[in-house]
């Protein structure tokens, strides 16, 4: 993937402490970043192509809650 979204240390520490300022602030970003943007198109261009494949859809979601 491009983005660096999925090896950010911030994402994963407001994952593993969702009720922190870091996750509060993290979601925020979120909101208007683009490269959470891109990062959330590379995830379903690559959902619809291995649900192509398989003809099975991924159960696993990448975005935050809030």
């Amino acid at each position: 993937m491009k983005s660096g979204c999925a090896t950010c240390k911030l994402h994963a520490y407001a994952d593993k402490k969702p009720d922190s300022f870091i996750a509060r602030f993290w979601r925020w970003h979120t909101k208007w970043c683009p490269g959470w943007k891109a990062y959330q198109r590379e995830l379903s261009e690559r959902q619809k192509a291995e649900g192509q494949g398989t003809g099975q859809e991924s159960d696993r979601s990448e975005t935050p809650e809030g």
